[in-house]
């Protein structure tokens, strides 16, 4: 059944627009409608009004989906597109995904004006990133730097960088390239030094759940090997009970039916670093996810699995 309209939720930011229209035009090209037929409404989330403090301090996983999800369930969007890294991994009661499209590069992008890579940062320089993970990851690399939070979106940053806020950054190759600014990158981190958040690189799209109207149109954009890929980082996650506030990261590779996974708890100092792997079968995504987060559980220190409080 073919909706008169589909109206699409989304942040305003440059890259979640970029995602949105991205979406539009999938549904466009997949299923012949009208491009009047899909429009596209911004929402403004918890995590774009707060610029003044760090996202750990405000909250966990939902800062940049919470208005949006509120939104879909009151019936004034029918459907919400996130970047899939942003989402909790336990959804609103009504509400799921309906469908993820097929992966951008997963890898984070080293950033700056004046150094060639990681490597080339001099001794105790600046880094800025507003991510936990990246932090973490940094300063178990390198402990003499420093890290320096650095919030706002891609443009922001960049900008920040080019102020001389900081030495270098961090971003997702995925979100520059959507951007068209894959230019900025200075060089791309192999996932052997800087493995991604969970579900780096993925659109996600969120849709009532039994919408009769909706669900079979977004479903037919859903990329399965990406899904396969998601489902095992995912698990992986909500076994750790992963936040904002736990630098936690994963990724996952598809070769044909086969699927290798990888996964990294981290102190936030950096001075501990847990890593896991997992291969299988794609019908095993879930299953695999949850076992290397039962090993990490069974190795970690206690204190960095006890889950902060709100």
């Amino acid at each position: 059944m073919q909706a008169t309209r589909i109206r699409i939720g989304t942040r305003g930011s440059p890259l979640a627009v970029a995602q949105a229209n991205e979406v539009k035009n999938r549904i466009i090209a997949a299923l012949g409608f009208g491009e009047d037929a899909v429009s596209i409404h911004v929402i403004k989330t918890t995590g774009d009004r707060v610029l003044d403090r760090p996202l750990s301090e405000i909250g966990g996983k939902g800062l940049f989906t919470k208005e949006i999800e509120e939104a879909l369930i009151a019936n004034e969007i029918d459907l919400a597109v996130h970047s899939m890294k942003d989402m909790q991994t336990v959804l609103p009661a009504g509400l799921v995904i309906g469908a993820v499209l097929p992966r951008e590069d997963a890898r984070d992008a080293f950033i700056s004006l004046r150094h060639a890579g990681f490597a080339a940062l001099p001794q105790n320089a600046v880094v800025g990133t507003s991510s936990l993970r990246r932090k973490a990851q940094v300063l178990h690399a390198r402990p003499d730097l420093r890290v320096v939070d650095f919030r706002g979106n891609v443009q922001t940053r960049l900008r920040k960088l080019e102020e001389g806020v900081a030495e270098a950054t961090f971003l997702a190759v995925a979100g520059l390239k959507r951007l068209g600014l894959e230019e900025r990158i200075t060089a791309p981190v192999s996932m052997d030094h800087m493995l991604p958040a969970v579900a780096q690189g993925v659109i996600g799209i969120e849709v009532r759940e039994g919408d009769e109207t909706i669900v079979p149109v977004v479903a037919a954009l859903n990329d399965e090997k990406t899904a396969w890929a998601v489902a095992a980082e995912r698990a992986f996650l909500a076994r750790l009970e992963g936040s904002c506030r736990t630098p936690i990261a994963g990724h996952s590779i598809i070769e044909g039916r086969e699927i290798h996974f990888r996964g990294q708890l981290l102190s936030p100092d950096g001075s501990k670093c847990y890593d896991v792997s997992r291969s299988g079968t794609v019908e095993e995504a879930r299953d695999l996810g949850l076992s290397a987060a039962n090993e990490i559980l069974s190795n970690a220190d206690s204190a960095l699995l006890v889950r902060p409080k709100a």
